[in-house]
């Protein structure tokens, strides 16, 4: 599978660290609750446009120091399936009202 969004930057691009990823914002945003809210197939593509929230009590490594604050936002996921299996993930998501609603300061440009 290939992960063209990465969850946390610097993930490494291997087989099976989208799922290390994912358990780290598992760990950070506890509970991490995700809606979907539409859900459109055509050919091999399936879109999903979610609602994602969560409290910030666990260690992640954009914020280490847990906030206690809790965030909504909206995402889009795009998945491309070939015999039954996902095998690319494209997403989007509202990266900068998340971290406004939990503090966290905007990342700089190097």
């Amino acid at each position: 599978m290939v992960d063209h969004n990465k969850i946390i930057h610097g993930e490494a691009d291997e087989p099976g660290a989208a799922f290390e990823g994912l358990r780290q914002q598992v760990a950070a945003f506890d509970p991490l609750t995700v809606r979907v809210d539409e859900l459109i197939g055509e050919a091999d593509r399936v879109v999903a446009r979610v609602t994602q929230g969560g409290v910030h009590g666990g260690v992640h490594p954009r914020m280490p120091e847990p906030t206690g604050r809790s965030f909504e936002n909206e995402a889009i996921w795009i998945f491309t399936l070939a015999d039954g299996r996902i095998t690319q993930i494209r997403a989007v998501s509202d990266r900068l009202g998340l971290f406004l609603q939990l503090g966290w300061a905007w990342p700089q440009a190097d």
